[in-house]
């Protein structure tokens, strides 16, 4: 394919050209000298474009990204932990590395250079704020939803994956169309992608939403590794805000704002996957499952194990 596809993003090309070889049907295939797996992108109109990455490169390579347009306000979804085969046991992924996706606007996502990682498995989806803004008619009802479209704050939203998502995802990944219909095909699923996630965002019940900055991200991402690594251990949190130097208040509206849920339930959520991860692994009894997360009482984590999967533990343990 002739390096001047205007179909093709940018930093793609770029890409290539330093790696010394060429795009195929607007796909890269990472030279075995600097790393393995590939990346592909595709601008589907003036308003929307989608990079999706899966490979790994020896060393991160830094590019200047020309796609940066200053004058359009873009929002951008990147998408994480989506691509199958991972979990090689077939059992699913580890709770610290469930499918999500990042939502934040352009005031967040403003590099002028992007270092392109040694490891990279994503789909990036950006997409013009005013042309989004078009295609639904907005409730007054969703400050979140107000907000994003608006594009005005930097800001920031992680949101779980269901597998409804997934299969869009995978009909991506798969790339299954034909050559007649790809950009067409493509554009329709990352349409739908963010149609769904949008209508996710909008059962958020956040009334005021505040400005982040890059540190502030940082704080409530270490927050977040903090909890996951240590789930038997429920979160106090004026020993976590006191670690991460940002008062309680703070701590928790940032921590909700980003999330979508409060630290408490976001850390119990995934205490609760991360019971289903080794009941599934089969390597542990229920009683050790609860004694390894925290439980003294194995009557309340039985409760609390229900009320997240439906099923009591013994009978969870007892699926292959």
């Amino acid at each position: 394919m002739e390096n001047n596809d205007r179909t093709v993003p940018d930093v793609l090309k770029k890409l290539a050209d330093l790696l010394g070889t060429e795009l195929i049907d607007r796909k890269l295939e990472i030279p075995l000298q600097f790393g393995s797996g590939y990346c592909t992108g595709f601008i589907f109109n003036e308003h929307i474009r989608m990079l999706i990455s899966n490979y790994e490169l020896k060393k991160d390579i830094p590019i200047e990204n020309k796609d940066i347009n200053g004058a359009k306000k873009m929002i951008f979804f990147k998408f994480q932990n989506i691509f199958p085969g991972i979990e090689a046991s077939g059992k699913g992924l580890h709770p610290s590395d469930v499918p999500s996706v990042l939502i934040g606007t352009s005031r967040i996502n403003t590099d002028e250079v992007i270092s392109i990682h040694s490891n990279t498995a994503t789909i990036n989806i950006e997409i013009d704020a005013a042309y989004l803004s078009g295609l639904f008619t907005l409730s007054e009802q969703s400050p979140v939803l107000q907000s994003l479209l608006q594009n005005s704050q930097p800001l920031l939203f992680e949101q779980m994956i269901c597998p409804s998502l997934q299969w869009v995802v995978d009909e991506i990944v798969s790339g299954q169309s034909n050559e007649t219909f790809t950009l067409f095909f493509l554009r329709v699923k990352a349409e739908e992608l963010i149609c769904r996630l949008l209508m996710e965002l909008e059962k958020r019940d956040e009334k005021r939403l505040y400005d982040l900055n890059s540190h502030d991200i940082q704080t409530i991402y270490k927050v977040k590794k903090e909890i996951l690594e240590h789930l038997e251990i429920p979160p106090v949190i004026n020993e976590l805000s006191s670690r991460a130097g940002m008062s309680p208040t703070k701590l928790k509206r940032l921590f909700k704002q980003v999330f979508g849920n409060s630290i408490f339930s976001y850390y119990q959520e995934f205490r609760m996957k991360e019971a289903a991860f080794m009941l599934r692994e089969k390597k542990y009894t229920v009683s050790e499952v609860g004694y390894k997360l925290g439980f003294t009482n194995l009557s309340h984590f039985s409760k609390i194990f229900m009320e997240h999967t439906g099923m009591k533990p013994k009978q969870y343990s007892m699926i292959n």
